[in-house]
């Protein structure tokens, strides 16, 4: 809600490019469909999480729909700061529209051009974007120069090709006109669970004088120490290793009772769809559960059955 949760003289907006300059690796929760939501965000942040993204929002509806403008965008004064808005768009000016929408309430807006999903595929969306440079360098051009505050970040977040120099070219071109960062998922548009590449985002990273993020089956803080050491990347983005484990930047090996509190609490706050709230604690008690305590807490069906389930076997 985009005019209802915000006012924009007392949004408390920041600059995402101050974390990448503290010298310290920037932590950052992924955009992921369904779930890196107002409430979730709000949960990470709690845990160490340097910089939240949305989940992605096709640019085109954004603009064109204030129902879509409801329905996907909620942010909030104080705590939800900073933020990236992650759009998919493959026309110039309709992401510039959607930018100058959320510019008084997020600090940056990020391209999507690494979902290797079918329909985005179709559409002219997401990696089908690492494809087409000049396309890029145009909307990132465009945002650059429509969007007059300088502290507003314009990243793209990518998928690598299999001729790595051509992800390098694309790299560098988005560097030259103006991107704040390269996000870097270490996969090919056609790889899914194969072993992320991190030597590629090492590749790329040396040839940039910007951040670079990476990016792919980051599961705790130690795996993403490790990729930090075997990349040089300025930050870390996980997507399902915070689903898992929203206190895992703050060094937690498992979700911790008290976590699990905090987003009992945050959902409630926020009146989040009893889908998603439960969805979050099917992920977050999936390992600290056995077998026979999945099978019946997965089927509850309502608020008040999962709080009496937490409360009876783990006093929440």
């Amino acid at each position: 809600m985009v005019g209802d949760v915000v006012e924009t003289k007392q949004c408390q907006l920041k600059d995402p490019m101050d974390l990448f300059h503290s010298g310290q690796v920037v932590k950052i929760c992924a955009p992921m469909v369904r779930y890196s939501k107002l409430p979730f965000r709000t949960l990470v942040r709690k845990y160490s999480c340097d910089l939240c993204y949305t989940p992605m929002i096709v640019a085109a509806d954004f603009v064109r729909s204030a129902k879509a403008r409801d329905s996907e965008f909620t942010t909030n004064k104080v705590g939800d700061h900073p933020l990236i808005v992650q759009f998919a768009a493959k026309e110039a000016q309709v992401l510039c529209d959607a930018a100058r929408i959320v510019c008084p309430f997020a600090d940056g807006i990020d391209l999507n051009c690494g979902c290797p999903q079918r329909w985005a595929m179709a559409e002219g969306y997401g990696a089908c974007l690492i494809n087409k440079p000049e396309l890029v360098r145009d909307m990132v051009r465009c945002v650059r120069n429509q969007i007059d505050n300088p502290r507003f970040s314009v990243s793209i977040k990518i998928r690598i090709h299999e001729d790595l120099k051509r992800t390098v070219d694309l790299c560098q071109k988005a560097e030259a006109c103006g991107v704040s960062w390269i996000t870097v998922h270490g996969r090919s548009i056609e790889e899914r669970h194969q072993p992320v590449h991190y030597d590629a985002i090492k590749i790329i990273k040396q040839s940039m004088s910007i951040p670079v993020v990476a990016n792919g089956d980051i599961k705790t803080l130690k795996d993403a120490e490790s990729v930090h050491q075997l990349t040089g990347a300025n930050g870390i983005m996980v997507a399902r290793g915070l689903l898992a484990n929203p206190a895992m930047f703050a060094g937690y090996e498992e979700t911790p009772l008290k976590c699990i509190q905090d987003w009992v609490d945050i959902a409630l706050d926020h009146g989040t769809p009893f889908t998603c709230f439960h969805h979050h604690l099917m992920y977050m008690m999936e390992r600290i559960t056995s077998k026979q305590e999945k099978k019946v807490f997965n089927v509850l069906s309502s608020t008040s059955a999962v709080l009496d389930y937490l409360n009876d076997h783990y006093g929440v």
